[in-house]
């Protein structure tokens, strides 16, 4: 589903008017012409109109992550696919205070990067990544990924955020990341290995073990590659079960 089909942003617009609109045939912004709703939700939806679409034209993700209910942000993901960030982070520990990131994976477009503590894991890198991003996608991220770099890092993540966590669990997919993409048939190399082992070979390359740097490296990036895998997956469900095609 793209932005342009959907009304829900409007005041006094829930999803029963939204689908009501979609059934009468007005399933994108260029057909509502004022019926099937009332004269004051259909000034309100003329007015969200004329501000988002220039909005939308400049590719103004901000607005829309502010328009949307948060459980209907994955709607912004096919307008800025292009630009959509996935990341994954790696950590001695589940505390920020007392654990270290040892490992961050981004994926855009046909591009992986992987920054290693130590080397080229600093908090310009990692800005650089997310300023170029319009939206970004994690597992778990809102309450782990993001707050855990944001500790460490001393800085803010402020770009759009879609948590897959939230979207699988309305598809029924619920667990770890792990576990939802054995439930929808994704595949990895190392399916074996978990955080535990992640923490194990951290510790096995800081005793000199480079290939256990490389393990490492391979499974944040099965993590962070595997989101944009799901992430397909769970936007093509949700259209399908959300929204309603003319006919």
């Amino acid at each position: 589903m793209r932005i342009e089909n959907s009304f829900i942003p409007v005041r006094g617009v829930g999803a029963k008017t939204e689908r009501r609109l979609w059934e009468h045939g007005i399933t994108h912004w260029d057909e509502f012409d004022g019926s099937v709703v009332g004269e004051t939700t259909a000034g309100r939806i003329y007015d969200f109109l004329d501000e988002a679409a220039p909005r939308l034209d400049d590719g103004d993700a901000r607005y829309f992550d502010s328009a949307f209910p948060s459980k209907e942000r994955w709607r912004l993901y096919e307008n800025f696919r292009e630009s959509t960030c996935f990341f994954d982070i790696e950590t001695t520990g589940l505390d920020a205070t007392h654990n270290d990131v040892t490992t961050v994976t981004f994926h855009r477009g046909d591009e992986t990067t992987t920054l290693v503590q130590g080397d080229n894991l600093t908090a310009g890198a990692l800005r650089e990544q997310f300023d170029s991003a319009d939206l970004v996608v994690t597992f778990n991220g809102k309450r782990f990924d993001v707050p855990f770099l944001e500790q460490s890092f001393d800085l803010s993540v402020d770009v759009p955020h879609v948590d897959l966590m939230y979207p699988c669990k309305r598809l029924g997919l619920t667990g770890g990341l792990k576990q939802v993409e054995k439930d929808v048939g994704i595949d990895r190399d190392r399916p074996d290995l978990s955080g535990r082992d992640a923490v194990r070979l951290w510790r096995q390359y800081e005793r000199g073990d480079d290939a256990a740097l490389e393990t490492l490296v391979s499974y944040n990036r099965d993590d962070t590659e595997n989101l944009r895998t799901l992430m397909d997956l769970v936007t093509g469900s949700l259209h399908d079960e959300t929204f309603v095609e003319s006919s």
